[in-house]
């Protein structure tokens, strides 16, 4: 029988600016889904990554349905609503529409699933980010997933030496899922040239072309799509399959010690290096910087078993400070040049509409004659 993972989160207000969630808005959240959820979930875990609630699910009742959606919503509304007698900031940020019509897709908060043949053992990653965009993990995946120097099961394994699909998206069209599917190895230059561009072309999800399965399911939401203006960074979800037929744990978690720069930060309009953190950590340096978390879990029959938070692990210090050191590297270049995200992405703040009263400003030189001509 089939299993649906759902992973939906939101940011729903927070406790000092863009920090973290109050403990007493996600126990009203899991309180919700506890009560609600009774009667088709097989289990959840309620969790954050900054200042974002993310609820992850496991049920029979395929992507996109319309009970487990109605929950995840309704549950973020009565999450808001603490969040305003609270007083908490950006209380239903995310919400980006007035009332629910079938899906969460569209309205603001960030999903990732799959449907899947669970396996005798199925070991699963749940990754969270924060201040950031969908495009931080197009490096993590095309090094996990296409690069035999990260990941050598590539190489040792029968299955996954045929390689993977990658279906990609182009989040800059809002008329529809605009996708194309690219097969690693023999496409791997043509993989590299979209997702080097994390702004415009995004991993959506990742299959095995030995036996079809779904490996990865990532959230492509962009928020300024929906809202037709900034409203915060889309702090992506992502779940991925691991061993077997999939990459190890180790190979998915591998490229994360790169950290590597990514779009977000203060007013989610910078670069900065993404900073692997435990489950359940607050933002803090310059409203960042931005992070990412990674729960793993084993699901048996639908039940979860409890997380292992794998960059809790000692190893990962070390790559935080380094990840600190870049971050602080980044920020002496303030707004100049490669620290600040290019025109298309600074919906947030005025310099667009400054930039169009200079350019009304500007004049043309007459072109200077010879005196003897």
């Amino acid at each position: 029988m089939k299993l649906t993972l759902s992973v939906i989160k939101a940011d729903i207000g927070s406790i000092g600016g863009h920090v973290a969630p109050s403990r007493r808005l996600l126990e009203t959240v899991e309180a919700y889904i506890h009560k609600n959820g009774i009667n088709f979930l097989i289990d959840y875990n309620i969790s954050h990554t900054g200042d974002d609630v993310a609820i992850l699910m496991t049920h029979r009742r395929g992507e996109g349905n319309e009970d487990v959606h109605n929950l995840a919503w309704n549950a973020f509304l009565e999450g808001t609503a603490v969040a305003k007698q609270q007083g908490l900031y950006g209380a239903g940020q995310d919400l980006l529409k007035d009332s629910f019509s079938g899906n969460v897709k569209g309205m603001g908060p960030a999903v990732a699933e799959m449907e899947i043949e669970e396996r005798p053992n199925e070991p699963f990653l749940f990754f969270a980010a924060d201040k950031t965009d969908p495009g931080a993990y197009n490096l993590p995946l095309y090094l996990a997933f296409a690069d035999p120097m990260n990941t050598p099961g590539l190489l040792l394994s029968p299955h996954m030496s045929q390689g993977f699909k990658f279906v990609i998206m182009d989040v800059n069209f809002t008329e529809g899922d605009r996708v194309i599917e690219l097969n690693a190895p023999e496409q791997l230059y043509d993989i590299a040239a979209l997702l080097r561009d994390p702004e415009r072309f995004v991993v959506e999800s990742i299959w095995s072309r030995a036996s079809g399965e779904q490996a990865v399911a990532v959230a492509t939401t962009r928020l300024h799509n929906i809202a037709g203006k900034y409203t915060g960074k889309d702090d992506p979800v992502m779940l991925v399959r691991v061993q077997m037929n999939f990459p190890a744990t180790g190979e998915v978690l591998t490229p994360y010690a790169i950290g590597h720069f990514v779009a977000g930060g203060m007013r989610g309009s910078h670069q900065m290096p993404l900073m692997p953190v435990a489950v359940n950590t607050g933002i803090s340096y310059f409203d960042g910087p931005p992070i990412v978390s990674c729960a793993g879990y084993c699901v048996h029959n639908g039940m979860l078993t409890e997380r292992v938070d794998n960059f809790a692990q000692p190893f990962w210090n070390e790559v935080r400070d380094h990840v600190a050191r870049k971050s602080i590297e980044m920020r002496r270049q303030g707004f100049f040049g490669a620290a600040m995200l290019p025109m298309s992405e600074l919906e947030y703040t005025g310099i667009v509409e400054k930039l169009e009263v200079l350019e009304k400003q500007f004049v043309v030189r007459p072109a200077l004659v010879p005196e003897h001509a």
